[in-house]
């Protein structure tokens, strides 16, 4: 692991926290007040369902032909709300790469107005409008205007947090629709546009490739993301991202920088996601989602010897929550899950997929690799959100001891008072660290809790375990909220 990880954070791209609280407008308009107003596209009929845009298999796609014929579709979304004063940021929190300090520009805290400004697409005619979750996120009221210009009031029929998708509806009738495709037929190196009103500015386009597809993104484990190198900034979250043939193959949601603009990351979710999402909240209000309840992580090849894999493939399960369905079937931190009811498991964000097209109390059949031998779990799987883990009682304080010089850490079992904070039912306290241990990336203040798959709470059992054969170690470690695997080379 690497102690020296980039400071970057995911970025929603949606453009909130201005306005009147920061003395400044958004308003593109309002920052060259003499500038005529462009004008109106024609009328917004409904376009008749002809077939998308055909795109020759070597030619490039023809941009302004999805522009002109589904470009009325999308929409400008504007929030406004308050909320209170927020204290500043943590300076170690600044320099996680993985804390959002932004889920889209969030909203300022206090209690002067807040705005924010976000993008949408049109998906029914009647005015039904598909956006990101956290566009509308603690809004008191969401204005959507028309790429005519034309304003409404929208209602939102529902947020689902999860996938961070959300439907409104505005009062209008016969709008431009976009076309929805089919993510599963996207490759890598396909060509895509994105349409939105990053910054405000509206009605702006931006064009890429997709750069990798079900892109496991931490936080969102039900999302596997379409990743591309579309410009997407604040602003461009809740718009479409279109294929070739113009059909709408995912929501611009997030991006990948260390600054806060575009860096050349964009993430979407897929279009699939979406409308099983919104199909469930225009017949029931929300959305519902199975749960299995581990935490997964990707395997790489010193992971896999160390699990005795003949390759780098599967979802290695770091953690099971208390009480969950993989509790509930057997599930152990140190499974390599291979397959989720006869789908082969390639990477660790293919499981997070597979679960959250399931439904809760479907029963699933996975084929697990457990101390090199293969078995087969039954679950039935759950509903999130799933209980909490319970907190544990235990060891007496006792000094570090060096476990052995092969591995290289002084480490001490946890204070029963530690594992009350920790909520961690035992492991040893990393204290100081040197040689194989430290080039690993393991640090002080982590505790490790099993290697290769074997629980540790005391200093002889760590020990027996170093002094073996093995060169390849597989130390799963609880590092603040996170627990993860880290492979460990002995010399």
């Amino acid at each position: 692991m690497n102690r020296h990880l980039p400071i970057a954070a995911l970025i929603a791209a949606t453009l909130a926290g201005a306005g009147t609280a920061h003395g400044w407008s958004l308003n593109p308009a309002d920052w060259f007040a003499r500038t005529p107003a462009p004008a109106a596209p024609a009328a917004l009929a409904t376009p008749p369902p002809a077939a998308s845009v055909p795109v020759p298999p070597t030619s490039a796609p023809d941009y302004r032909a999805i522009f002109q014929r589904f470009g009325p579709a999308v929409v400008g979304i504007t929030v406004e709300g308050s909320a209170p004063v927020a204290r500043p940021r943590a300076p170690e929190l600044e320099n996680d790469p993985f804390f959002r300090f932004y889920r889209g520009l969030p909203m300022p805290r206090g209690d002067a107005p807040a705005h924010g400004q976000g993008s949408g697409f049109i998906v029914s005619a009647d005015g039904v409008i598909l956006t990101n979750a956290h566009v509308v996120r603690d809004a008191r009221s969401v204005t959507v205007k028309l790429a005519d210009r034309r304003e409404f009031e929208a209602s939102v029929l529902g947020v689902d947090a999860a996938t961070d998708v959300a439907v409104l509806r505005i009062p209008a009738t016969a709008l431009p629709t976009v076309q929805l495709g089919d993510p599963s037929q996207l490759a890598v190196g396909d060509y895509v546009l994105a349409i939105g009103s990053p910054f405000g500015f509206e009605q702006s386009a931006t064009s890429g490739i997709v750069s990798a597809k079900g892109r496991a993104l931490p936080g969102d484990a039900y999302v596997p993301f379409i990743q591309t190198d579309v410009a997407v900034n604040p602003g461009n979250s809740g718009g479409p991202l279109f294929d070739a043939r113009g059909r709408v193959v995912g929501i611009n949601s997030q991006i990948y920088s260390r600054t806060g603009g575009y860096q050349g990351l964009s993430f979407a979710i897929p279009i699939d996601v979406a409308v099983r999402v919104k199909d469930q909240i225009l017949a029931t209000g929300s959305a519902r989602h199975a749960r299995l309840g581990v935490t997964v992580q990707e395997l790489n090849q010193g992971l896999a010897e160390a699990f005795r894999l003949d390759g780098p493939s599967g979802a290695l399960v770091s953690s099971v929550a208390p009480g969950s369905a993989a509790e509930r079937a057997g599930l152990r931190a140190g499974d390599v899950v291979l397959a989720f009811d006869g789908q082969r498991i390639e990477r660790s964000g293919d499981l997070a997929s597979l679960v959250g097209r399931a439904k809760p109390g479907d029963r699933v059949t996975l084929d697990v690799m457990r101390q090199g031998k293969r078995q087969q779990v039954a679950a039935v799987l759950a509903e999130l959100p799933g209980p909490a883990a319970a907190a544990a009682d235990g060891a007496t304080t006792q000094p570090a001891e060096r476990s052995e010089s092969r591995l290289g850490v002084a480490v001490r079992p946890l204070a029963p008072d530690e594992r009350r904070a920790s909520r961690l039912p035992g492991g040893l306290l990393v204290e100081a660290v040197a040689g194989a241990a430290q080039r690993a990336g393991i640090e002080p203040g982590d505790v490790i809790l099993s290697v290769n798959g074997k629980p540790v709470e005391t200093v002889e059992q760590l020990r027996r375990l170093v002094n073996g054969d093995l060169r390849q170690l597989a130390l799963l470690v609880q590092r603040g909220e996170s627990r993860i695997f880290v492979p460990v080379r002995l010399g």
